[in-house]
Formats: structure tokens, sequence, C-alpha cells
């Protein structure tokens, strides 16, 4: 009796799963960015909880907007090595948050329309994300020879950079007491846990030690950018918040321009430079 064998064509693409949540994602987002980036001290009347500290309102906005960013690139992105390491990221960061909410219940404004939104979004959006992502691995594509990669010097440095800002996030959410101790600025347990599910997004960048591909990092590297300027703009806008008599605020401080001038340096040189590179071998 002969046996029918299934083949599955890797062929890199995006499934129209992922698009379709992606595209069910994005309002939500960018809803939550403007509330806490635009008026970051009305948490109690706008938002599912009230955040006292404008600056966690505005890091938590930043990422919103740069995963809105993200996922609206996912709908025209027609090569899934590009957003699988990201999709792994948010699936973590909406999981961290799920836990949060289930833990610090009664924090919340349970009569907010605002807080049942953040609900139904964080405790089903983890599993939904995380299964485009298992449905979407089968049709990865190979590298191909011709594909341009990291050195080995940059793959490390955001290895490491990916694997330093995964385990601040695991800290801050599993003991917060003493992260708050150090904290630059005032956070509560429930916030200390949403700023540490923050930081682990930024894990997306060890995907690199596993595939060194510009074309995989590429999008991170935007989003990236874009989280870390608008939450520099934010400590500009809430710097009366800072303890400026802690070392961890200087050490924040300059760890954030350092990853934002060497994530511009090394995108000049992937894709800035490699084209002037082309246009002169022509």
């Amino acid at each position: 009796m002969a046996s029918t064998v299934r083949v599955t064509a890797r062929d890199d693409r995006v499934l129209a799963y992922v698009r379709g949540l992606s595209l069910v994602i994005i309002p939500f987002l960018l809803a939550a960015f403007v509330v806490l980036y635009v008026f970051p001290s009305d948490t109690t009347r706008l938002f599912a909880w009230t955040i006292t500290s404008t600056m966690t309102s505005m890091v938590l906005a930043s990422a919103y907007l740069g995963g809105a960013y993200f996922f609206v690139r996912v709908l025209r992105e027609p090569r899934w090595n590009a957003v699988r390491t990201g999709l792994l990221s948010v699936s973590l960061f909406a999981g961290l948050l799920a836990v949060a909410t289930i833990v610090h219940w009664d924090k919340f404004n349970h009569r907010a329309v605002a807080f049942w939104l953040w609900a139904g979004l964080y405790l089903t959006t983890p599993f939904l994300v995380l299964g485009g992502w298992l449905a979407n691995r089968r049709f990865a594509a190979p590298p191909g020879l011709d594909e341009r990669r990291l050195g080995v010097a940059a793959r490390w440095c955001i290895g490491a950079v990916g694997l330093l800002a995964l385990v601040q996030g695991i800290v801050m959410f599993l003991v917060p007491a003493q992260v708050i101790a150090i904290w630059p600025w005032a956070l509560t347990p429930l916030t200390c846990r949403v700023v540490g599910a923050v930081f682990c997004l930024g894990s997306a960048g060890i995907g690199v030690l596993v595939d060194p591909r510009w074309s995989s990092v590429r999008l991170m590297f935007q989003v990236e950018g874009l989280m870390v300027a608008l939450m520099l703009v934010a400590g500009v806008r809430a710097r009366a918040e800072f303890d400026t008599g802690r070392f961890l605020t200087w050490l924040m401080l300059g760890g954030f321009v350092a990853v934002l001038l060497g994530s511009a340096r090394l995108w000049y040189l992937m894709e800035i430079r490699h084209r002037q590179a082309g246009v002169g071998a022509d």
C-alpha cells in the first residue's frame, strides 16, 4: 500500500494567519501609545490601571509604538526570517504581562473598558502569536549563499546585549522589591514587572547567535531604534522623576545612548555603505 508524503514548500512565506493577527493587534497598540505617551499623567481615567510615574507610562508606550511598527511591517514583509525572532519576543512580552495581570489583579480598574481590553488582549495574544510562530516556522527557508551576514564581533555584541536585556527583564519580573530599591525612578511591584517585560523584548537580539543574516535582524534594529529614541525623549520629559544620585540612573542613560549609537553605526555599515559600494562597483 503506497503511503502519501506531504511535502511542505520551505519558501520563507509569511502565512495569512500571521498577517491577519498583525492587522488585529495594530489598532490596540496605536491607541495605547497615544494614551500613555501623549497623556502619561491621565492613566486613572484613560488606562487599565493608574500608573503614577509618567516615565513608566512612556516606557510602555514606546514598546507599543515599536510593536505597532513591527506588525505594520509584518503585513508587507515577504520573508519569514525577517519577522520570526520578533514574534517570539512579542509572545514572551505578552505572556509576562498576562502573568503580571493575574498576580496583580486587584491593582487594575475593573470598571474601565480599557482594563477588559487589556485583559482580553494579554490573556489571548501570547497563545495566538506563539501559535502563528509554530505554524509558520514550517516554511522557513535555509540561508542563501549570497545573503549578507553580520561579522563575528557584531554578532556576539548584539547577542550579548539581547541576553543582558533578557536577564534584566527576568530579574525585574521575579524580584521586583530588590530592583525597586535601586531603580532610577519610582516603581511599584506591578510596574516593575511591566518594565521588565519591556526589557525582555530585547531578547530578539539573541537570535543572531543562531541566524547571523542581516535580513533576520534588520527590522529588529528599526524597532529597537524607534523604541530607544522614544524612551530617551521620555527621559527628558520626565527628568524630574529620576533620582540622579543613583548609579543605575547614569548607567542606564549611558547604556541606552550606546545602544542607539552602536545600532546607527551598524546600520550605516550594513545599509548605506553597502549601497554606496554597490553603486561604485557598477
